[in-house]
């Protein structure tokens, strides 16, 4: 089979790969049908990640069809459309009875990281039966892609974590994919101000078709602060990942606020205790451990929830090489999701 595949920091191939077989009798085998890239892939590609050695096929979300399957897998069939989860749960360990399936003893956020990935021809899932959601056939396949991975993020690790209520004022620094889909989650809750942050104003602009109240590209802090007469934002939601927008987010979060983390830092950041520490201030972090799937896709299926909308370009599978330029370049190119058709 074909399979993106990556060689070190800045290296990365659309090479041929032997196709997975089953290993354990847990494990499925899935066709993948439609597939996307994430920023986490950028972050990889820049050696932010170092678990992930030469040679892994990278990618973590995607849906698919059921190739094969072991032996005690009991909830899937052979073809089977199934929406696959960035998050490998084994479902007994005391992390997953804990609902904490990003720590799972065997699992958590292996694929494209500790184990192949999903941007290839066909990937192997551990654990099929409590890391894969059955697809209705009335449901879009592109729309439920969004489902695996970048959908629950926001809205795990920024809103809820961020503790969101009605009327809150929010602010979301970056409007990239993962901040669009705190925007999108965040609105469940009924903030009274929604306030985006960016330096790309078609990102921004995008920002408020799907609701963002107000926008901010340029001194960030001072006009969050001029928007809210000065005392900040409730809540504060990180999500791009690098030291410059955590500290702006920790520098916009009102007394009694939370700030809720979600990008991927490869770098360390400053705190600033010596001013957070007597404003009752929540500072949270997460992995996205997936459990809100179920009720995502059931927002989605009803149409209260659109994140077709935040798919920009579409690709063959086999022009992945292209699709990572124009993702990689998304302020030249306009890029938010891309989806790859295994055709």
């Amino acid at each position: 089979m074909k399979a993106l595949v990556y060689h070190g920091p800045g290296k990365r191939a659309w090479e041929e790969k032997p196709k997975p077989v089953i290993k354990e009798q847990t494990d499925a085998i899935i066709k993948i049908t439609k597939t996307t890239i994430c920023g986490t892939d950028l972050h990889i590609m820049k050696g932010d990640v170092p678990t992930v050695t030469d040679g892994r096929t990278l990618g973590h979300e995607g849906v698919g069809v059921v190739e094969e399957t072991g032996k005690t897998v009991t909830n899937f069939k052979v073809g089977d459309k199934v929406l696959i989860s960035c998050i490998t749960a084994c479902g007994i360990c005391d992390a997953c009875k804990k609902g904490m399936y990003s720590h799972c003893e065997t699992g958590g956020w292996i694929l494209g990281n500790l184990i192949d990935g999903t941007q290839a021809e066909f990937v192997r899932i551990p654990h099929a039966d409590t890391s894969l959601y059955h697809i209705p056939e009335s449901a879009e396949e592109e729309a439920i892609v969004m489902l695996s991975d970048i959908l629950p993020t926001g809205f795990e690790c920024g809103v809820l974590k961020g503790q969101v209520k009605p009327g809150d004022s929010v602010a979301i620094v970056g409007a990239g994919p993962i901040g669009l889909a705190a925007l999108l989650t965040v609105q469940f809750y009924s903030p009274a101000e929604i306030i985006m942050v960016d330096l790309d104003e078609n990102r921004l602009n995008v920002a408020k078709t799907f609701g963002a109240t107000k926008l901010v590209s340029k001194d960030a802090v001072k006009e969050i602060m001029k928007l809210t007469d000065g005392k900040g934002v409730d809540v504060a939601i990180e999500a791009v990942g690098i030291p410059a927008t955590f500290d702006i987010c920790q520098s916009v979060v009102a007394a009694g606020g939370h700030l809720a983390n979600i990008g991927v830092h490869g770098k360390s950041v400053e705190l600033h205790l010596e001013k957070l520490w007597s404003g009752n201030i929540t500072i949270t972090t997460r992995l996205v451990d997936t459990v809100t799937i179920p009720m995502l896709l059931k927002t989605v299926i009803s149409g209260k929830l659109q994140p077709k909308k935040l798919i920009t370009h579409r690709f063959a599978l086999n022009d992945i090489m292209k699709a990572y330029d124009t993702f990689g370049n998304a302020a030249k190119e306009k890029t938010l999701k891309v989806i790859l058709t295994n055709k």
